[in-house]
């Protein structure tokens, strides 16, 4: 029996060593993957965060320098863009949880006279009545979107975020930016059209029926109870405990990271976190600490958005079969950012993802490069 046991805990412990060895493998192609971004041009710095429940595995990595030659860390936050439609979304399901509010109530339940006046006028129809808060969430509203180049050759939100770049913006403003430079494009909930101006909307809804700004809910209900110490939304209230100096931002040659204009993503894209509170948040969704099993059902109610890619209420979901033929017929649930931020969870390997390349420019090379990590998850 003494000769069975020490067999046996030598044969776990050569298991044990071996698979350690290939995760180191995998960890070291990853890395190359990782040092072949950082080497694109105008991309500074690059962030990634891996974790496997089943597996037992996690990864955090931060490559990269500030403009004054500090590197990066993992404990530096990064600018997370869209990611933070999900955080919104997130917040109109806790309200819904709550019994304050419903996915179908009309969104002129919740907003003034005044901001509704011309929100949706096309052909002569006023459809500001039709649109509900599934459709803001959904992008299927058919409101314009502020982020756009307007079509009277006045000078578009993002150049304005440029040239402007000490100027605050207040939610309200980008509502009427929207409707001063825009018109809708469809009748709501006839087809689909990713815009920023719903998910202000959403953040104003959350503020009246939370009855409390939109940073102090998220602290509330979503930051506080998952320690998430070190996120916050950008030029709002700090985070709650001391947190670095956030990852520095590029659109093109430009850094942005520092600029108040940013200030016009606010519910559309503003949330500063790191790899590892991210996951947590992701977990947390998924695992019902947030939401209800039912009302996370309801947020993943699908549309098509693009080849290989639908849209439910701030999730994103990106098919890889797709995508691409000659790919794994995997999924990804969660959301992408324009600076190159990605948020997913693959069931398929159970696992979580999160990661940035901090550039405008980059957005694209962020899918190839979830794709490529993901892949090579796979050798584990």
């Amino acid at each position: 029996m003494k000769k069975l046991a020490t067999l046996l805990i030598c044969m776990t412990s050569t298991i044990v060593l071996l698979a350690q060895e290939n995760q180191d493998k995998v960890i070291q192609k990853i890395d190359r993957l990782l040092e072949k971004e950082l080497k694109k041009k105008n991309v500074h710095n690059v962030f990634l965060s891996l974790y496997s429940p089943t597996d037992d595995f996690e990864w955090h990595v931060a490559k990269g320098a500030f403009k004054d030659g500090r590197e990066v860390s993992t404990q530096n936050p990064f600018y997370t863009a869209s990611i933070g439609k999900t955080f919104t979304a997130t917040a109109i399901g806790i309200l819904v949880d709550q019994g304050k509010i419903s996915f179908e109530d009309p969104i002129a339940k919740y907003l003034s006279p005044e901001l509704m006046e011309g929100l949706h006028n096309m052909e002569g129809v006023d459809y500001g009545d039709s649109i509900r808060i599934s459709h803001l969430l959904q992008h299927t509203s058919g409101i314009p979107d502020y982020l756009e180049e307007p079509i009277d050759g006045s000078p578009g939100m993002l150049d304005l975020i440029l040239t402007e770049p000490d100027r605050f913006w207040e939610p309200e403003e980008l509502v009427s930016f929207s409707k001063d430079h825009f018109k809708p494009t469809f009748a709501p909930g006839t087809d689909y059209y990713y815009t920023d101006t719903e998910y202000v909307l959403l953040g104003l809804i959350i503020e009246n029926i939370g009855e409390m700004e939109l940073q102090e809910f998220f602290l509330t209900h979503i930051f506080t109870p998952l320690k998430m110490d070190h996120t916050y939304l950008n030029l709002r209230p700090k985070p709650i405990h001391p947190t670095r100096q956030m990852a520095e931002m590029y659109a093109g040659t430009h850094e942005i990271s520092m600029i108040e204009s940013l200030s016009a993503d606010w519910a559309g894209g503003a949330i500063v976190s790191t790899g590892k509170d991210l996951i947590r948040f992701q977990i947390a969704l998924r695992e019902g600490n947030l939401l209800s099993t039912e009302t996370f059902k309801e947020m993943q109610k699908w549309v098509k958005e693009t080849k290989g890619m639908s849209y439910g209420y701030g999730l994103r979901k990106i098919s890889f079969k797709q995508l691409f033929p000659i790919l794994p017929d995997w999924e990804v649930i969660g959301h992408s950012g324009m600076n190159g931020t990605s948020m997913y969870y693959c069931p398929d390997l159970d696992m979580y993802l999160v990661g940035t390349l901090n550039q405008l420019e980059a957005s694209k090379d962020a899918v190839m490069l979830m794709v490529k990590v993901l892949m090579e998850c796979k050798k584990r």
